[in-house]
């Protein structure tokens, strides 16, 4: 505990020191309130990985193939070619029954029905 207490004091003396200086005066959001995110529905276990995978842009599995399925719906509808539409929504559909399977294994509630538009 002393030794943290010790690092404690020396981190606050420096970080009192470059205040002075004025080396913290321009820094990205400097005089507006901090934005906190609410990790409260993330289990305590759970936050540290959620924020590494958060910050590296990385997406579960389950929101790739929703965002995957989303384009593909996109590209159905521009795509005038009808052997390359028929090929896209065997495509979409398999990409949704994935999505549902997923949605399923971790809520225990059925996920169809992603796009009616694409049939």
């Amino acid at each position: 505990m002393i030794a943290v207490s010790a690092l404690a004091r020396i981190a606050e003396a420096r970080i009192a020191e470059a205040i002075e200086r004025g080396d913290l005066d321009d820094l990205p959001g400097s005089g507006r309130p901090l934005e906190l995110e609410d990790l409260s529905r993330v289990p305590a276990e759970m936050r540290a990985a959620y924020k590494v995978l958060r910050n590296a842009d990385v997406l579960p599995p389950e929101l790739e193939l929703r965002r995957h399925v989303h384009s593909l719906g996109r590209l159905i509808e521009a795509t005038a070619e009808e052997d390359e539409r028929e090929r896209l929504r065997g495509e979409f559909r398999r990409r949704e029954l994935h999505y549902s399977i997923l949605v399923e294994r971790r809520t225990g509630r059925l996920a169809f029905g992603l796009s009616e538009r694409v049939r």
